[in-house]
């Protein structure tokens, strides 16, 4: 039975969150994106884009001023087993995700992230947009993060969080 607003009464609302990811989920990120909204029930539509050849620059330079100067130099050599690691992360975050009692659905996202990200919160109606990536410091600086640019392009709330490295 809808409550105010024609939204369910208090206890019967299922948060709806679109979740941008770039890599599997560790443990640490798994509490983080299911504890947000404490006791409430949570539904995660998982976007996952991997990064790819067009970021290795922009990676570099993140990783050069994180002090992480060992990925600078083997980075390139993820990148290589493509798509198949790609769907294995994805299906291990949602098999985390449904492990902590969330639902959970995704797929992988091609070149268009931020036109995908728009259309599944439109035709999921989501609450909210999680983009949950590694500190990407040159594209935030220039606002090209997807956070930055969601923000202008979805219509809900968009939180930025960190991954863990773990």
């Amino acid at each position: 039975m809808p409550g105010p607003g024609g939204r369910p009464l208090e206890g019967t609302h299922v948060f709806k969150t679109v979740l941008m990811i770039e890599k599997a989920l560790s443990d640490a990120d798994v509490e983080l994106v299911t504890t947000l909204h404490g006791e409430e029930k949570v539904s995660f539509v998982v976007l996952m884009q991997p990064r790819g050849r067009q970021d290795e620059l922009l990676r570099a330079l993140d990783d050069v001023a994180l002090g992480h100067l060992d990925k600078v130099v083997h980075e390139h050599d993820e990148s290589e087993s493509g798509p198949t690691v790609a769907g294995e992360s994805l299906e291990h975050s949602l098999r985390h995700l449904r492990s902590a009692g969330a639902e959970a659905v995704g797929e992988l996202v091609g070149e268009k992230p931020l036109e995908r990200l728009r259309a599944v919160v439109g035709e999921q109606r989501a609450d909210e947009v999680v983009v949950l990536t590694s500190p990407h410091f040159v594209e935030e600086f220039f606002h090209r993060d997807w956070a930055s640019q969601a923000r202008h392009k979805v219509g809900v709330p968009v939180l930025r969080l960190f991954a863990s490295d773990s």
